[in-house]
């Protein structure tokens, strides 16, 4: 019942915001503006989508292989394009995560080095998300004349920059408790593999170029989506203004970031001075994007060998692999 009352608080969340978003927005002139050409960059922006899923790929396999998970590059590639299928229908931004761990734990890691591979892979994008923005802070400043604005964008990447460095803090804090305590045992175990991966002449260079390369290519992605309606904004606009709108899109409280990504752009929009409706209609496009690659993932889902086996086989966790490294 508790699942049930949270799905359906989220799909009125999305339900609303969307509502509000869409009130003074022409559907009619955007589609208007869909010419054959544009259809050319539309289909540039889901090739860049799959690109992007790649790049998340490689970052992955290297964060699994200290997490005693180790995928192989064409798994990998379809566990995530499949989590692009279940971020679509399942009621978060971030629903994909859960069946992402479930194929990991079924391939035979083990429940507790899928978990971590996930989080892990998790909090290093939001570490390298929070860098961009506050990389770009100094230009968003120039752009975004109205005070409140800037100040909450502020808030907002100081607010993510302490979440994600204090994580990394945990990882090498003395304290033994941290260790032993149940409420922190596994985020220690976490922090301490996010920080092997980070710092190690191994993985870090090229996990922190891929991390900085991912939400890059995102913008990438929305530019795509601007040149498909010619809308009046510049790439550096996009760069500054997209990448605070997708940390705000990673909270799961809506289905699949929709309503909350185009409330957020349309504000953004607005703040810098934009007009805010072309906000949305870039937000809308771009969650179409999404829609269609995830389409594309359900497809892989449909025909993937972990579709077949599902239920038939039970969940090994063998002894060997559950045990993370440098976890206690």
């Amino acid at each position: 019942m508790r699942r049930i009352l949270l799905s359906t608080v989220k799909i009125l969340i999305s339900a609303a915001l969307l509502y509000f978003s869409l009130r003074k927005v022409n559907l009619y002139d955007l589609a208007s503006r869909i010419q054959v050409e544009s259809l050319g960059w539309l289909g540039l922006a889901i090739a860049v989508t799959f690109l992007q899923i790649f790049l998340g790929v490689l970052r992955w396999r290297e964060i699994s292989v200290e997490c005693g998970a180790p995928l192989e590059t064409g798994q990998a590639m379809r566990f995530n394009v499949i989590g692009t299928f279940f971020n679509q229908t399942l009621p978060s931004s971030i629903g994909g995560d859960a069946v992402r761990l479930w194929l990991v734990a079924r391939a035979g890691a083990g429940w507790r080095a899928a978990t971590y591979s996930i989080f892990v892979d998790r909090a290093i994008g939001l570490i390298a998300l929070a860098v961009v923005i506050a990389a770009t802070l100094p230009w968003s400043y120039r752009l975004i004349s109205d005070s409140h604005g800037w100040m909450a964008l502020l808030l907002l990447d100081l607010a993510a920059l302490a979440a994600g460095f204090g994580f990394l803090l945990i990882g090498v804090l003395p304290w033994a408790w941290l260790k032993q305590w149940w409420a922190t045992h596994h985020i220690h175990a976490c922090a301490v593999i996010a920080n092997r991966v980070l710092f190690s002449r191994k993985h870090g260079l090229r996990v922190a170029t891929l991390s900085i390369a991912i939400h890059v290519v995102t913008v990438v992605i929305a530019w795509c989506v601007v040149k498909s309606i010619t809308a009046p904004v510049t790439f550096g606009e996009i760069f500054q203004l997209l990448p605070p709108v997708m940390l705000i899109t990673m909270m799961p409280i809506s289905i699949a970031g929709w309503g909350v990504r185009e409330a957020t752009m349309a504000l953004a929009f607005g703040y810098a001075g934009l007009i805010a409706n072309e906000g949305v209609n870039i937000s809308l496009l771009f969650g179409a994007v999404s829609f269609v690659v995830g389409v594309f993932g359900g497809l892989v889902w449909i025909l993937s060998p972990e579709k077949a086996a599902k239920g038939t086989e039970p969940i090994e966790v063998p002894g060997s692999q559950s045990r993370v490294p440098g976890s206690q």
